[in-house]
């Protein structure tokens, strides 16, 4: 054999050995050399196969988020696990990922290519940002990602037919779109005020993007909600030219506490007001002709209607006419058979100190005057094809709907607004409507929107001329709109589907979604038959009361059904009420709307804000604070005249003179409450 021996600065020297032949009692020394080797072989395999798995794990980790192929988890400073969410559209190729500073970024799933990175992004000190997008480079392949929600408790989203707070979820639902509807005609739909916004009582906050054709989805079995992008079998649309690859973006924060974190995302995301509301709105009520008199509404009543506010001692801040004073629907003219001389009903209301403002909403009926025109200039929301109006169904009938991307349409309604004002000095509108539903599924406009509920933010841009006292009760990214906000029509019963127990759920939800300025709807609800406890043509005796007591400490009060329509007992606790609402509550909520301008904070706050780690207050869905500094408990159940209250720690007066000073949250059990009464709490 041949054998290697040192050699010199050249190199080796090789010489010839005879070749000997092996004993027998040597092959098994070669063979356990032989074995020894593949162990070691293997061994240093293995070896490196572990080095690139902890590099591959460190490479997958950023700042308090850990991906794997599956999804993501979030861990707060403490190391517990705050947020989670999983891949449902597909599992990521790993080896495809790298990692640049705080960018980790992946180039394919298991069997196709796509873009997809989370950014680390630190704001500030005690807020921790990760940026996630998952963009499709297929057409009409969905985005889906499953968010847990077992972790803590959850708000925001939209308002909805059946309120609670915090968000209660039942059932199962794959993902649909996620844009404003009427929910009172479509219960089950998404409401007129939302936005892609959640809030987590373990201060995780999460926004989609407002580019992302978003649908919600949810399972109460897996505890999960699922945030969907796709174009195919949806409203959304790519932008003109592009093709439509899905991409699902947000952000996820989390911060120390429910408050902070919420306070940081409503001054990154949130449009503000630019102005206050006219501040009589605040102090005295409005007073609607709707649940009194419905479309039977006529020039006599509406006096009789202002003569009685007056009689009985009330103030206002302005009459409300309602549907329906025109003949058709899509005029701007009174219907002179039911008003025949609207000039001089406006001139008799001017003198006796009352400002009107008028219903209006977005549709023009096919039998009405205008319809011809506004079809014959474009104005009308077209079909897919652009070719053809597009003809809709609405609560009164059928027609167009004005298409508020189209300049001249934008015009033409608003020339028809300011002649309504220059005729008759009307002082404002009502603007009804205004939800996605009631566009067609597929259609086309002047100027092409990706997001249907975009054309909720057109419309409720009509309103700034008259935002001093305009009312809205759809938005979409409409915060900065500075009107008024009313959630849907509420009916008349107790509980939780637009009932009286929905009121504060809803007015939180819209609360922490931006919308400050609220108007609570009409006290008592809308006595609608078929949808009014009591059995009768007005709502329930003590649920009216319940109803207003409730009311005196929104914003904005709001009278359709008037006190004397029951007895002198009810007129009595309204005059109480109305006049407490001037005295102590406007003036505290006034200082707060000033404050809105700048920071958007809630001037209706949950309990939560002022006691961020305490359990209990997360899940409180029947009291409320007035700032951080008045706290009130109303009765909402029938026939009861005590409650249980929960006061979080601090010192505490309450309306009847009581004093807590507590260094832990206190409940009162069955804390009396008459029937002219409404528990609140002042902060000493």
């Amino acid at each position: 054999m041949y054998q290697v021996v040192p050699g010199g600065a050249g190199g080796t020297i090789t010489d010839v050995i005879p070749k000997q032949k092996h004993s027998k009692d040597t092959r098994p020394l070669v063979g356990a050399g032989v074995i020894g080797l593949v162990l070691v072989i293997a061994a240093v395999t293995a070896w490196c196969y572990y080095i690139a798995s902890l590099r591959k794990a460190e490479l997958l980790k950023t700042q308090l988020l850990d991906l794997n192929k599956d999804g993501y988890i979030i861990r707060n400073q403490g190391g517990s696990i705050v947020f989670r969410m999983d891949f449902r559209s597909g599992t990521l190729d790993l080896d495809s990922c790298t990692k640049e500073g705080e960018l980790l970024s992946c180039g394919s799933t298991t069997d196709r290519k796509l873009n997809f990175f989370i950014e680390t992004v630190r704001p500030k000190d005690t807020v921790q940002c990760y940026r996630v997008r998952w963009e499709e480079l297929v057409p009409d392949i969905p985005v889906e990602h499953a968010m847990t929600y077992k972790f803590a408790h959850w708000y925001g989203g939209a308002v909805s037919a059946i309120q609670h707070w915090p968000i209660s979820i039942s059932g199962q639902h794959a993902p649909k779109p996620f844009v404003t509807s009427d929910i009172y005609s479509n219960r089950n739909e998404f409401g007129g005020i939302l936005e892609s916004y959640w809030l987590s009582s373990n201060a995780t906050a999460i926004k989609i993007n407002n580019s992302v054709p978003f649908h919600l989805g949810w399972n109460d079995t897996e505890k999960t909600m699922y945030f969907q992008a796709r174009y195919n079998d949806s409203p959304f649309k790519p932008n003109p030219g592009e093709a439509p690859c899905a991409e699902l973006s947000y952000r996820v924060c989390v911060g120390l506490d429910v408050t902070s974190i919420h306070k940081y995302m409503t001054r990154r995301y949130f449009n503000k007001p630019n102005k206050v509301p006219a501040k009589v709105m605040f102090r005295h009520p409005i007073w609607s002709t709707w649940a009194l008199h419905k479309t039977d509404i006529d020039q006599e009543k509406l006096l009789t209607y202002a003569s009685n506010i007056r009689k009985h001692g009330f103030n206002c801040s302005h009459l409300e006419l309602d549907d329906r004073y025109t003949s058709r629907y899509g005029e701007f003219e009174f219907d002179v058979l039911k008003f025949p001389n609207a000039s001089a009903m406006f001139q008799k209301l001017k003198s006796d100190g009352f400002l009107v403002s008028l219903w209006i909403h977005p549709f023009v009926n096919y039998d009405s005057e205008n319809f011809h025109s506004c079809v014959e200039r474009g104005l009308f929301v077209r079909e897919p094809t652009g070719r053809l109006p597009a003809l809709v169904r609405w609560w009164n009938g059928i027609g167009g709907i004005l298409d508020f991307t189209n300049p001249e349409a934008r015009d033409w309604f608003s020339y028809q607004l300011r002649s309504l004002r220059s005729r008759y000095g009307v002082s404002s509108f009502k603007f009804d409507a205004g939800e996605t539903n009631y566009l067609p599924w597929k259609f086309s406009t002047r100027t092409p929107i990706r997001d249907p509920s975009f054309f909720t933010r057109r419309y409720t841009e009509m309103a700034i001329p008259y935002n001093d006292r305009a009312e809205l009760r759809s938005g979409y990214q409409s915060q900065n709109i500075s009107c008024f906000f009313r959630p849907t029509d509420r009916d008349s019963v107790w509980g939780y589907e637009l009932g009286l127990k929905s009121l504060i759920p809803t007015v939180l939800t819209i609360s922490i979604l931006g919308y400050q300025f609220i108007l609570p709807d009409m006290i008592g609800g809308n006595a609608y038959l078929n949808r009014t406890d009591g059995n009768r043509a007005l709502p329930d005796r003590e649920l009216y009361i319940r109803w207003l007591e409730l009311s005196a400490f929104m914003p904005s009060m709001q009278f359709s059904v008037p006190p004397w329509e029951y007895d002198n007992e009810v007129v009595e606790i309204a005059r109480k009420y109305t006049a407490l609402h001037e005295s102590i509550v406007a003036p505290r909520v006034l200082e707060l709307a000033g404050e809105v301008l700048d920071t958007g904070d809630p001037i209706i706050r949950p309990l939560w804000w002022i006691a961020t780690g305490d359990e209990t207050a997360y899940k409180i869905d029947s009291q409320f604070l007035i700032g951080d500094d008045l706290m009130v408990a109303p009765v909402l159940e029938p026939g009861k005249q005590e409650r249980d209250i929960y006061l979080p720690a601090g010192r505490w007066r309450s309306y009847k003179g009581e004093r807590f000073e507590i260094k832990e949250p206190l409940h009162l059990t069955d804390y009396p409450v008459d029937l002219d009464e409404i528990a609140y709490f002042l902060w000493v």
